[in-house]
């Protein structure tokens, strides 16, 4: 299999020029870190930790990079400067490859159950909404029948807004007025499902960071709910982070995790920002597959997470 796999050509430059901004800061400072040495040091080492963490990486994942980085030095004895990029390219993509990834690799794959169950965390702001619609579209596209849950019903706009995205991904969606019990939405969407031969349900839920044991309640009785139609859904429960917010979204992911058993990030706003680094940080830290990354505004613009893609587009044409 080539280097990007699942991505065509077309996706690998979308890729690539997603995380352009990324790319960009994170070799300016580590430009920096190495500037007038030959060899890398400790001073080198310092400098490239202190890139990292500016970067958003994460303190965590940036001590492992180093640690590692440091047993190479050590190994091969005579490791220069010009081939820090080599080295810090192969660790960052060894230690994305120690996370494992869920089976399902592509939309077009065939789906480890049906209906496949899906329901979305995360709180306003992130993108849950506009993942969601793109998800749906994804899949259609993939020839897949999918079905919408609107069960954030604490808002009126979060409805609006999903039923527009159902509107374009051309997918039908299930909803109740404003102020219905979520697990109610959900039950009724996954009994629709199952009634008509559905292959994809996606669930939206409220996106509060309110009182954690509430949250944790809801998201429960929403599970519980949903079980009692397939007792072994959801067989997905992803959470959407903001790439944009940097050391925020490790937060948020601290607090729905400890909420809820997520199995699957979705990191979205990546092109808008120089804070790409929170992929490898919180996929590290979190020890939680990224299943999907959003690099841009189209139907089209969220792709299924290649570490081996990532990494190759991160690291593509730097001048380390």
């Amino acid at each position: 299999m080539a280097i990007f796999g699942l991505f065509d050509n077309r996706k690998k430059e979308d890729l690539t020029r997603g995380l352009e901004k990324t790319k960009e800061s994170v070799f300016k400072k580590i430009s920096r870190a190495v500037i007038g040495k030959s060899s890398v040091d400790d001073e080198v080492l310092d400098n490239l930790e202190e890139a990292l963490v500016s970067s958003d990486v994460g303190v965590q994942t940036t001590l492992r990079i180093i640690e590692r980085i440091q047993a190479r030095v050590n190994e091969e004895k005579y490791l220069g400067t010009e081939e820090l990029n080599r080295i810090l390219r192969e660790e960052i993509a060894k230690l994305l490859e120690e996370n494992k990834s869920l089976d399902f690799k592509g939309f077009t794959d065939n789906l480890p159950a049906k209906p496949y169950v899906i329901m979305v965390v995360g709180v306003n702001g992130v993108g849950k909404t506009t993942t969601i619609g793109k998800l749906a579209y994804q899949h259609r596209k993939a020839n897949h029948r999918v079905l919408l849950g609107a069960a954030d019903t604490f808002r009126a706009a979060a409805v609006d807004q999903l039923t527009i995205w159902a509107e374009r991904a051309g997918v039908p969606i299930v909803k109740q007025k404003m102020g219905s019990d979520p697990a109610s939405v959900a039950f009724d969407t996954v009994t629709s499902a199952m009634s008509n031969d559905v292959d994809v349900v996606i669930i939206d839920t409220a996106g509060r960071l309110h009182n954690k044991i509430d949250l944790m309640n809801e998201l429960s009785k929403i599970k519980r709910v949903i079980q009692k139609v397939i007792p072994d859904a959801p067989h997905e429960v992803l959470l959407v982070l903001d790439g944009s917010t940097g050391q925020n979204a490790f937060e948020q992911a601290r607090q729905f995790t400890d909420a809820t058993q997520v199995n699957a990030l979705a990191i979205t706003k990546l092109d808008g920002t120089a804070k790409g680094g929170v992929v490898i940080g919180i996929s590290d830290q979190f020890k939680i597959p990224v299943r999907y990354i959003g690099i841009g505004e189209k139907l089209d613009d969220l792709q299924i997470f290649d570490k081996s893609a990532f990494v190759e587009a991160l690291f593509s044409s730097s001048n380390l």
